[in-house]
């Protein structure tokens, strides 16, 4: 389950008192009174809190997902707004560049469960929560424990420069680091750090499938993870043959990218299928991506660059 850790007790412990026990001094008694009280404010301070929102832009779908390891795959989708980078080539800009910030609506997961299930009824059980970088939420994890409880698999692409501890109770992750012709730099740093959760999180559930085989209990998350680099040129390859092999134990996709996010034009299939052409005869010849998966960009050689697809 998803947890946020502090650095100070939990509001929700009471202070349990031996009611067969009587104070020893009239002090003791209206300090316990008095600390009573104190914790009491607190709890109506609390719940009158307003409710994290989800900063959202989008909910379409289903439709399919035209990337990583869950190409073709059936699905609903929640974008979210808010960036921490600022791809040169981003095809999805204005969740982060102020664009689109007047269609930014502020929503409860509650919300945004109601509105998936309004718009897709009972025709999707997966659902892809995009950005932007939706790993700089921690809202989103009580969307993930609705859908959770509801049967419904999620799904996140982030490029690894954040982490949320919802990332765990998440079924299909993928980690997008950014090659250079993004002008973004990478933190290999954090980028080891979240790896390295994941795939202890994945012997946890290999464990927890084993003690809950038989048992009433839900059952563990089944997640799995990915990387996935969008190449452009040569120097996005060395730099995707530099992730794969810091990583060589995660599933690794490649996946052509698409240089002009900009054309209403809807035709740019023949262009992206040239470059698709151009990735594979790359890969072919390094040895390096002998069991990498190369892909194309699906939703682009079928919509093109329209939205809410």
């Amino acid at each position: 389950m998803s947890r946020i850790l502090t650095d100070k007790p939990s509001d929700m412990i009471v202070d349990q008192v031996n009611s067969n026990e009587a104070p020893t001094n009239k002090n003791d008694h209206t300090g316990r009174e008095n600390e009573q009280a104190s914790r009491g404010n607190e709890s109506v301070a609390k719940a009158s809190r307003p409710t994290a929102t989800i900063p959202v832009l989008e909910i379409f779908g289903p439709t399919v997902q035209g990337e990583g390891m869950v190409i073709g795959q059936k699905t609903m989708f929640v974008r979210t707004a808010g960036c921490d980078y600022r791809c040169s080539w981003c095809d999805s800009a204005f969740t982060w560049d102020g664009s689109a910030k007047d269609q930014i609506r502020k929503l409860s997961a509650q919300d945004v469960y109601d509105e998936l299930k309004a718009i897709g009824g009972d025709r999707f059980n997966h659902v892809t929560i995009s950005g932007g970088n939706p790993a700089l939420l921690v809202s989103i994890g009580e969307l993930v424990q609705l859908l959770r409880h509801d049967g419904i698999r999620t799904a996140v692409e982030t490029q690894g420069s954040r982490w949320q501890d919802w990332l765990l109770d998440i079924n299909d992750v993928t980690i997008s680091p950014k090659p250079p012709s993004s002008g973004m730099e990478t933190n290999f740093e954090i980028l080891d750090s979240m790896i390295r959760k994941l795939r202890q999180n994945k012997i946890n559930q290999m464990m927890q499938d084993i003690i809950y085989a038989d048992s009433d209990e839900q059952a563990p998350v089944d997640q799995s993870i990915s990387l996935k680099v969008v190449i452009f040129d040569e120097a996005d390859l060395k730099y995707a043959e530099q992730v794969h092999k810091r990583y060589p134990n995660v599933p690794f996709y490649m996946q052509t990218g698409n240089p002009d996010v900009t054309s209403a034009d809807d035709n740019i299939a023949s262009s992206l299928l040239h470059r698709y052409e151009w990735l594979i005869d790359q890969a072919m010849d390094m040895p390096a991506f002998n069991d990498a998966r190369i892909l194309p960009q699906l939703h682009t050689l079928v919509w093109g660059n329209k939205r809410g697809v």
